[in-house]
């Protein structure tokens, strides 16, 4: 793929969304969708597209602040050494940080504790304008709180409350907030990195034996390796029940970092430009305001240039004036005057 020209751009990109895109419209089984999968593409043409994704997401970027209207909500789970951190860093690389915020949810504090378990991702949500980046979120409530129940008994939560159901309201609950964000407008995109358990190994390895990437090693995350068959489990259920139109999920092929940014890229700048966004018009009654104030600057401009030059003028007649006293003292012989 080399014609990756802007007008083109949001058709083009529909084969790397649509197969991994769920939003409730079909049975879903995470079995059923390839780490390792590259949409037929190599990874030159992979770059090219990131690219290309990258500038035409800084142009709506721009719009989206300008507007004022809309937001962007993203979500990354995934397991450890998915990709997260670099397919954020990736795709957002050269759009302006000034209209984005990311934020990393870990173990919660005792204030987050003593609320329920959306209020910290409430307060973090994006304004109007603003693209709003959630690097793990509140579906670690239904995911690693799920697979250590040890977690849930800290909460606070009353007794009577936690029964079997409590997985299904929490699923409930998420799709209800869910759905408020989008008719409030906040746009929702989540994308789980679906990296495969061999993959996950020789990134472990690449941290453990490099000096650069030790510090991203964890004992923990060998801990959580071993449980990797009830999150994936854990993982099929949450996305079967919080799939939606509204809040769509997407499936990241995460064995190849290069194509699972190609994929969340795509869906990314698919989305905004569906939302038509447009720089705000000025009306007309401003416009007329534009003009004078257009005028006075170039009449500013034009001031200074004539003060300038009369500056000058005067200097030169100063200097050819004592030039002629200079002269006629010497015919005289008396000294020259001096001001």
């Amino acid at each position: 793929m080399r014609k990756t020209s802007s007008s083109l751009l949001p058709e083009q990109l529909k084969r790397y969304v649509e197969p991994f895109r769920v939003d409730d419209t079909r049975a879903f089984r995470l079995a059923s969708y390839k780490t390792a999968e590259r949409g037929g593409i190599d990874k030159d043409s992979g770059q090219e597209i990131i690219k290309a994704n990258r500038d035409r997401l800084s142009d709506l970027q721009e719009k989206l602040y300008a507007q004022d209207r809309w937001s962007l909500l993203l979500i990354f789970q995934g397991m450890d050494a998915a990709g997260k951190d670099s397919a954020i860093e990736s795709v957002f690389d050269g759009v302006n940080p000034q209209g984005c915020d990311v934020h990393s949810f870990k173990q919660p504090s005792t204030e987050e504790l003593d609320h329920d378990f959306m209020w910290r991702a409430a307060r973090r949500l994006p304004e109007r304008g603003r693209i709003g980046i959630f690097n793990r979120s509140y579906y670690e409530e239904v995911l690693v709180v799920r697979v250590h129940p040890e977690i849930l008994a800290k909460q606070k939560v009353p007794p009577k409350l936690v029964t079997k159901n409590i997985w299904r309201e929490r699923f409930e609950d998420i799709s209800a907030f869910e759905k408020y964000l989008a008719r409030n407008g906040t746009l929702v995109l989540k994308f789980f990195l679906n990296v495969s358990k061999e993959e996950q190994r020789r990134r472990f390895l690449d941290r453990l034996e490099e000096p650069a990437k030790n510090w991203k090693f964890s004992m923990g995350d060998v801990a959580e390796r071993k449980l990797w068959d009830r999150y994936q489990a854990a993982y099929q259920d949450m996305i079967r029940h919080t799939s939606s139109l509204d809040a769509p999920w997407h499936i990241v092929p995460a064995d190849h970092k290069w194509f699972a940014r190609v994929v969340v890229g795509s869906a990314i700048v698919g989305a905004l430009d569906r939302l038509d966004l447009r720089f705000p018009k000025v009306d007309k009654s401003e416009l007329g305001e534009f003009k004078k104030v257009r005028k006075a600057l170039q009449n500013e401009n034009n001031s200074a240039l004539r003060v300038k030059k009369a500056a000058v003028k005067h200097a030169a007649g100063e200097k050819s004036e004592v030039a002629s006293d200079s002269s006629a003292s010497r015919g005289t012989g008396r000294p020259a005057r001096t001001n």
